[in-house]
């Protein structure tokens, strides 16, 4: 079943993406060599709960971690340890989400650990925009491919033959973190759900220097390139609205990134 939420609760899913922000922020801010990632999950988890929400990923399905920290070429679902230091050079994905009142938000950030080698900041770049063309393709009337499309055109875009990850992508969100309908990185336009107000994304592209294949390791949650590549994830979750996307794990919902697109949004708090 798809959710359509009412704006009421699209404004609750608003607090919630807010507090996932504020974690990534915080979590930001620490990144440095010499720090565990197992550190940045304890910031994260304080922040959200500072707020009065839970994480969102905390016990999901045995899951023992508030973020998912993946590193160089682990893709996604890496599982964040007191044990595993950030090192200079390194590149993080950074995954959060946390649940307000009953409803969910998602987000995760791609950085490098100090000084990063020009390829692996490009593939960062790449996939963050990647990200804000299919946001601004979440626009009512469209269909769900519309948004896929878009990812994979601004990934193609680029003069190096990066590699979109298959079978992961995004979903539908709201009293789940995990809803329909799933949501490739990639495809033709004009298919699946039409896009309504009141249906919630998580937009997620995962974009890798080399293939699109993965393999998942024996810990049964980190997800890895079959190629060794490293990888680059960006995601927030994104309602849409009659008035345009709006980004609710986004500090000024997007407003400004889908302006300079040429998206009709409205500016909301």
């Amino acid at each position: 079943m798809i959710q359509i939420k009412t704006p009421d609760e699209i404004a609750l899913m608003r607090e919630a993406g807010l507090i996932t922000q504020r974690a990534l922020a915080a979590m930001r801010q620490a990144v440095a060599p010499g720090i565990s990632t197992g550190e940045l999950d304890e910031i994260a988890e304080a922040s959200i709960r500072s707020e009065g929400a839970v994480p969102s990923f905390l016990g999901y399905h045995g899951f023992t971690g508030t973020i998912c920290a993946s590193i160089n070429d682990e893709v996604v679902h890496g599982i964040p340890s007191r044990t595993r230091k950030l090192r200079e050079g390194d590149v993080i994905s950074l995954d959060c989400g946390a649940i307000f009142e009953g409803w969910h938000g998602d987000s995760a950030i791609t950085l490098g650990v100090g000084e990063i080698r020009p390829e692996h900041q490009d593939l960062i770049d790449v996939t963050e925009r990647s990200l804000w063309a299919g946001l601004a393709a979440a626009v009512a009337g469209g269909r769900l491919t519309d948004i896929s499309a878009a990812v994979e055109a601004s990934v193609r875009s680029h003069p190096r033959a990066y590699g979109i990850v298959d079978h992961y992508g995004g979903h539908g969100i709201g009293t789940e973190m995990h809803q329909d309908p799933h949501l490739l990185n990639h495809g033709r336009p004009g298919r699946g759900p039409k896009l309504v107000p009141g249906l919630a994304l998580a937009v997620e592209p995962m974009v890798t220097l080399g293939g699109p294949g993965t393999r998942e390791l024996a810990d049964g949650w980190t997800v890895v390139t079959t190629d060794g590549s490293y990888a680059a994830h960006w995601e927030h979750t994104v309602a849409i609205t009659e008035d345009g996307p709006w980004v609710t794990t986004a500090e000024d919902g997007g407003y400004a990134r889908l302006a300079e697109l040429g998206v009709k949004v409205a500016q909301r708090a």
